[in-house]
């Protein structure tokens, strides 16, 4: 028996989500007394591959396909756990893997829980804790079967970081007719320096901010802190950002350390994407905004005399 986990790149580097997937998966092995493996599908070379022996996985496993469908990537996943006789599969939560970590289960006859946010209890059953209703609930799950899939939020864990370098070994996968049934026509990246889904700090503004022209003050303050920016939906609605910055519950959830709300009243759909950041930050004048109810700190004033200023503190304290 052993654990396999899932890692994602962002282009040739590991996302940090997999990262923290990769300490999960090994410190789950760790209380089983397995090996933790890992499988990476992407264009990515051996430095990257080693350093996930950092977060406690023995060997990896690659694949070098970055443009492997998703079904085709159930396929290599379950041909892969099969031959290291891996019977739990871990993946990192985001848009790509909820296309197919499905599809893994069913092929695994696996039992699967997705929005995991603590290490399972081991000790004579198996059970997870996960989130439910955008975090509002939680709900305790006991896995029954042999095989078992878990879909891991951001900062479920902290990871654990050795000087340890994993092996690498390169294997090949060939899709069968029914893995190549989708065709991909286009594939568009999203602009930034900082993927939304893996920063640390996310900077988002909404109405009150009054126009795209303003929002040089959202962008400076985020280069100051190495933040994202992020943005209300109906701010992606007026075109004043692109789409993929809007968060919320029909847009990017995030769980970054820190979330910075600017000019954003606090609509539940809002709240739904953001309520497990560890830190919220909300700026707004209005001082009845329903945001500051969920807020950890906040600041009732004009945002476009705190910008500034916050940006010329963190510019002082970080560089």
């Amino acid at each position: 028996m052993s654990i396999i986990c899932y890692v994602e790149c962002a282009g040739s580097t590991i996302k940090k989500s997999s990262l923290e997937c990769a300490s999960f998966a090994s410190q789950v092995a760790s209380k089983l007394g397995v090996r933790a493996y890992a499988i990476v599908i992407a264009n990515t070379d051996n430095a990257q591959l080693e350093m996930l022996g950092n977060y406690g996985i023995a060997e990896v496993l690659h694949i070098d396909d970055a443009q492997m469908l998703p079904m085709a990537r159930a396929s290599a996943i379950y041909d892969a756990s099969k031959s290291i006789n891996a019977n739990i599969v871990i993946f990192p939560k985001s848009v790509s893997v909820d296309g197919f970590a499905s599809r893994l289960a069913v092929k695994m006859k696996a039992n699967m829980v997705s929005n995991v946010c603590e290490l399972p209890i081991t000790d004579g059953t198996f059970t997870v804790k996960r989130s439910l209703y955008t975090g509002k609930a939680f709900a305790i799950t006991e896995l029954k079967s042999e095989n078992k899939v878990l879909v891991v939020k951001k900062n479920a864990v902290q990871p654990i970081v050795t000087q340890d370098k994993a092996s690498v070994k390169k294997i090949s996968f060939q899709p069968q007719e029914t893995d190549t049934a989708l065709k991909v026509t286009e594939v568009v990246k999203s602009s930034g320096d900082l993927l939304l889904t893996e920063a640390e700090i996310v900077v988002s503004g909404g109405r009150g901010m009054k126009g795209p022209e303003n929002w040089h003050l959202i962008e400076n303050l985020a280069k100051a802190l190495g933040a994202a920016t992020g943005c209300s939906k109906p701010v992606s609605d007026m075109d004043w950002r692109p789409h993929h910055e809007h968060v919320g519950q029909t847009g990017v959830k995030v769980s970054p350390n820190i979330y910075i709300a600017v000019g954003i009243s606090g609509a539940i759909q809002h709240l739904a994407g953001v309520n497990t950041s560890k830190c919220i930050v909300v700026i707004n004048k209005d001082p009845e905004a329903p945001f500051f109810k969920a807020a950890d700190y906040g600041i009732v004033g004009d945002a476009f005399e705190i910008l500034p200023k916050l940006t010329d503190a963190a510019k002082k304290i970080l560089t």
